[in-house]
């Protein structure tokens, strides 16, 4: 299973948190470190809020766009 820790950045639908996580890499030609963020749906049965740092574990689909589920609250 796939395991992702990111930021809450919205909390605002019921049972669902958006979590965003960055990722830093340098350019393939020119060398400048680039962050890539990414945003993904999660269900949350575990109430966490805007800017608790989660661990999210890869599931079966839960509704059209949410596949992520919040395994552990970390802050």
């Amino acid at each position: 299973m796939k395991y992702i820790i990111g930021k809450i950045k919205s909390a605002k639908m019921n049972q669902t948190v958006v979590v965003v996580t960055d990722r830093s890499r340098p350019h393939p030609k020119y060398g400048k470190r680039i962050t890539k963020t990414s945003k993904f749906m999660a269900h949350n049965e575990l109430e966490a809020k805007v800017g608790d740092t989660v661990k999210i574990m890869e599931t079966a689909p839960v509704s059209r766009l949410k596949r992520w589920k919040v395994v552990e609250v970390i802050k």
